[in-house]
């Protein structure tokens, strides 16, 4: 199912079936990047913040990236 996919995507940008996995694997690990990132910079506004409602909601919000829904 996901071979199926990804030459259907290779024959649609008209590149090869391994320069669309090579592509796939390097969106994935950037979307990783940038879903640390946005952990990093939520616990930091979590450790700066003084409004008890915020930090309830950051603390929330990492809870939910951590865990899952």
């Amino acid at each position: 199912r996901v071979a199926r996919r990804v030459k259907a995507l290779a024959r649609t940008k008209k590149i090869s079936a391994n320069r669309v996995v090579v592509d796939l694997i390097e969106a994935g690990l950037e979307a990783q990047e940038r879903e640390k990132k946005r952990f990093f910079d939520m616990a930091d506004r979590l450790v700066r913040s003084s409004d008890p409602e915020q930090q309830k909601q950051l603390k929330e919000d990492l809870a939910r990236m951590t865990f899952g829904e």
